[in-house]
């Protein structure tokens, strides 16, 4: 009775938690556009000063070496230039996804800076959507299973072994 019970506490408390993803991946989605707007002006800023003096991004890339100063700002810059490249692929990968798709690309939620923004200002909403509803199911087995599976296996070590039946072979007496 006890395990029953703790395995749907486990349940429930998994489906409260699941039942969120959604409104936390759309918010998400919206601080993820934010960033990818800042850091759009930084990237256009580095492209327009690089074609004013005639160069690729690349190459002006490649110009900022000679000093401390410059390799670390080079540096900078082509970590700037692949975070905005992977922003844009996951925003375009979550934007493409239909609500209840969105549930299979957590990792798509993988920039930190974005994830730690989105968790601080985050607040749990009651999910009355379709995806809601799915990740609360979703959830609510994922718990009750782990609740389960631990408490079958703390168990294990107390559990008795029943003896072997014993067969004791036909008795025969005299013909009637």
């Amino acid at each position: 009775m006890i395990v029953r019970v703790l395995a749907l506490a486990g349940g429930v408390s998994g489906a409260a938690l699941l039942s969120q993803y959604p409104e936390f991946s759309q918010q998400y989605l919206q601080r993820l556009g934010g960033q990818i707007d800042a850091l759009t002006v930084v990237v256009a800023d580095f492209d327009a000063s690089a074609a004013e003096s005639g160069m690729t991004r690349a190459a002006a890339l490649t110009e900022l070496e000679g000093s401390e100063f410059l390799s670390a700002r080079q540096a900078d810059m082509a970590r700037t230039f692949a975070r905005h490249e992977r922003l844009l692929a996951d925003r375009a990968a979550l934007e493409a996804a239909a609500p209840l798709q969105r549930l299979l690309l957590p990792h798509r939620l993988s920039d930190a800076e974005t994830f730690q923004g989105t968790w601080a200002d985050y607040e749990p909403a009651v999910p009355l959507t379709v995806p809601g509803a799915v990740s609360a199911g979703a959830g609510f087995l994922a718990g009750w299973a782990a609740i389960a599976a631990l408490l079958a296996l703390l168990r294990l070590p107390f559990r008795r072994r029943r003896p072997a039946p014993r067969i004791e072979p036909p008795v025969s007496g005299p013909p009637a």
